[in-house]
């Protein structure tokens, strides 16, 4: 049978790549971004339905919820990235450090906190959730890393919660991925060589490593599988 698969973030970049794994399987999709005219382009050339939502708006989470038709059996929580890389002007002043701090909580822990939390009635006993953190929770000393590591500690006190509806929850902490805007246009040539040579094969990420994750960690063969944070980022985990 098919199932409903919600991606948050899933109009670009890895969101995107995992909508498509799971479109690949015969699943029905459905897409959300914050930009409605990148939501319908991305969802029309992949075969989703997008749909526009803020996730860190509990306004927008609602009217999402409420256009899913009662069921969703898998909820990839996506949304998010370094705010402080598409940010200026902040500066160094309380005021500004405050407000850097709470963009990146806003868009990578509140999101899936408040997606979640709406879509649970909605998940069935065999559901998961799928939330993606990042290798910079253990590395970055930053307020995106405190906040990707504050979505894997959730996520496992998550799985607790929901484990005896037999619905799993589990993390995914990517690395340096190429073929993503994360980096902004920011990443020199020295960085990018560092980061690849942190890993143990010597190569990028790709999108399609964490799809394929995503993918397995909400099928039948990972049923006992919950509460984890599967890295996936070449060994360079241990190596930083």
């Amino acid at each position: 049978m098919s199932r409903l698969v919600l991606v948050t973030g899933g109009s670009s970049g890895l969101g995107k790549a995992i909508a498509v794994r799971f479109l690949a399987g015969g699943d029905s999709v459905v897409i959300t971004g914050r930009t409605a005219d990148t939501v319908e382009q991305s969802a029309q050339e992949i075969g989703a339905r997008g749909v526009r939502c803020d996730a860190s708006s509990p306004t927008d989470v609602e009217a999402l919820c409420g256009g899913l038709g009662g069921r969703v059996d898998v909820l990839v929580n996506t949304a998010g990235g370094n705010t402080d890389l598409s940010a200026s002007g902040r500066g160094e002043s309380l005021s500004g450090i405050a407000a850097a701090w709470r963009a990146n909580l806003e868009a990578n822990l509140i999101s899936a906190v408040l997606t979640t939390m709406a879509v649970l009635p909605l998940i069935p006993s065999g559901g998961s959730v799928v939330n993606v953190g990042s290798i910079g929770a253990e590395y970055a000393g930053s307020s995106y890393g405190a906040a990707k590591a504050a979505v894997a500690a959730w996520t496992a006190g998550l799985s607790a919660q929901v484990g005896p509806r037999g619905i799993t929850a589990n993390t995914i902490s990517p690395g340096y991925i190429e073929d993503t805007a994360f980096f902004h246009g920011q990443l020199s040539d020295e960085r990018r060589d560092a980061l690849i040579a942190a890993t143990h094969d010597q190569r990028a990420g790709k999108p399609d490593d964490i799809a394929a994750a995503t993918l397995f960690l909400a099928s039948d063969g990972a049923r006992h599988i919950t509460g984890q944070n599967l890295h996936i980022n070449g060994g360079a985990f241990t190596t930083r």
